[in-house]
């Protein structure tokens, strides 16, 4: 079956623009700006956008994984570094928030409010198992809370998720403070019984936060 025929040279810089236009505006704005504001920035028609990418779906899976993979990435070798199973677990989590105080785009991510496909997805569950066995490390060493779990985290990320969007021109590092707090809480000698299992929060995550299309 034959390939599809080379794109000519004004659509590949099209394409080109495009990508590097929707990168932009979803960094600044997170994944559900207007596909608009992307268009104008690359300076094409929104005809031509869809030409391009039939979804907003398409667009997202075709800029965020280089992205997603670079940035996890690097806040997993920074936790792997530590000298601790209690310090990897602090710089995973503090590397993970601050991802989300920076950049938008990985914010909706690492806080599900989008589920990616391909390589997107794997870099996500490839985070989300490094952090589940760094909390089965902590507790191993009896410096974490036993009864924390994976879903708790996702909690975490998704409460941090709503507090940076909502103060981050007014107090951007308001989500070290709080972060800083739930650290305190998670220590073996802090903790106490928990009233709610974890999974009753993350299996709504899905109705709170909306699909994207």
């Amino acid at each position: 079956m034959p390939g599809r025929p080379p794109l000519r040279a004004d659509a590949r810089r099209n394409l080109e623009k495009l990508r590097a236009a929707a990168l932009d505006v979803f960094q600044e704005r997170g994944l559900g700006a207007p596909l608009d504001e992307v268009a104008r920035r690359a300076d094409v028609s929104i005809g031509t956008l869809y030409n391009r990418f039939s979804s907003r779906r398409e667009l997202i899976d075709s800029v965020l994984p280089d992205l997603a993979l670079r940035s996890l990435g690097a806040v997993m070798r920074r936790a792997e570094q530590q000298a601790d199973p209690w310090e990897r677990f602090v710089a995973y989590l503090e590397g993970m928030c601050e991802l989300q105080a920076a950049d938008s785009a990985l914010n909706d991510v690492i806080a599900r409010a989008y589920q990616g496909a391909g390589e997107l997805s794997s870099a996500c569950e490839e985070s989300v198992a490094f952090g589940t066995r760094l909390i089965a490390d902590a507790q191993a060493e009896g410096s974490l809370r036993a009864d924390l779990t994976a879903d708790d985290i996702v909690v975490v990320f998704w409460l941090n998720a709503y507090l940076t969007r909502t103060v981050a021109t007014a107090a951007p590092d308001a989500w070290r403070r709080q972060l800083a707090i739930f650290l305190d809480g998670l220590r073996v000698d802090a903790a106490t019984a928990l009233p709610v299992a974890p999974d009753a929060v993350t299996a709504a995550l899905p109705v709170m936060l909306g699909n994207r299309s």
